[in-house]
C-alpha cells in the first residue's frame, strides 16, 4: 500500500522491477524454461483509474527502455489529469511472470490479457495465478471487480466468490487490494506462495491454506 502521495502506477513498476531482478521468483531474470529450453515471459501492468494498460509477451526482460517507454507514451496525456482529478486513491496492478516449466513455445498465458489475468479499476487490483487456460476462459480478475462493482460485496466476498463458486477447484490463486486498503489472497489450489506488505505495518507470508 502507499502514501498518498505517491502515484500507484510508478510504485507498482518498481515492486514489478524488484521482482524481475530477483533470480528466486519466476519472473525476469528467475524465470523458467520451456520446451525449447528458453524462457517466454509475461507481463502486465493496468492504471485502475484511467484503464489504460501495457502488456508484453517477450523472451526480454519486461523492464526493457522499450517497455518503459510504452509506459511513458500511455502516461504522458493523461498525467495531469490523473494527478489533479484523484490525488489519492487510485490503484494499479502488475502481473509478471516466466509461465509454467516446460511450456509449449508460443503459448500465451492468462498474465498479459486484461481482465484474466491482470485488471484493475477504482474498486480494486487484482493479479491472477495458476493454469492460464482456466483464468481466460472465466475472465477471473474482471469478475472479481464485476462482482463487487454490480453485486455490492466486499472485496473479500467478490474474491471468495469467484474462486470457490466461478472456477474449477485446483486452477487458480488471486492477490487483490481495494481501494480502502483491505487485502485478500485466496486460492483454490492446495497452497499458493504469497505475501504482502501495507504502510501501517501489517504484512502477512504463506503458502498454504490459513485463516487471513
Amino acid at each position: 500500500m502507499l502514501p498518498e502521495s505517491r502515484q500507484p502506477r510508478e510504485a507498482t513498476l518498481h515492486h514489478c522491477l524488484d521482482i524481475e531482478n530477483n533470480p528466486n521468483f519466476n519472473a525476469g531474470k528467475g524465470s523458467v524454461l520451456i520446451n525449447v529450453g528458453t524462457v517466454d515471459m509475461e507481463a502486465c501492468i493496468m492504471d485502475g483509474n484511467t484503464k489504460r494498460c501495457v502488456e508484453t509477451i517477450d523472451s526480454n526482460h519486461f523492464i526493457t527502455p522499450e517497455n518503459i517507454e510504452r509506459l511513458k507514451q500511455e502516461k504522458k496525456p493523461i498525467q495531469k489529469d490523473v494527478e489533479n482529478e484523484l490525488p489519492a486513491g487510485n490503484l494499479a496492478t502488475a502481473t509478471s511472470i516466466g509461465g509454467m516449466v516446460n511450456k509449449m513455445v508460443g503459448k500465451i498465458g492468462d498474465t498479459p490479457i486484461i481482465g484474466s489475468g491482470t485488471y484493475a479499476n477504482n474498486l480494486c487490483a487484482v493479479s491472477a495465478t495458476g493454469k492460464g487456460e482456466a483464468i481466460i476462459r472465466h475472465t477471473v480478475a474482471r469478475d472479481v471487480a464485476a462482482v463487487m462493482e454490480f453485486k455490492g460485496l466486499s472485496l473479500k466476498e467478490a474474491s471468495g466468490c469467484v474462486i470457490e463458486e466461478c472456477v474449477p477447484r485446483g486452477n487458480v490463486g488471486l492477490i487483490v487490494v481495494s481501494a480502502s486498503s483491505e487485502v485478500t489472497m485466496p486460492f483454490n489450489t492446495t497452497g499458493m506462495f504469497r505475501a504482502c506488505a501495507t504502510e501501517d505495518g501489517y504484512s502477512h507470508i504463506g503458502i498454504w491454506t490459513s485463516v487471513e
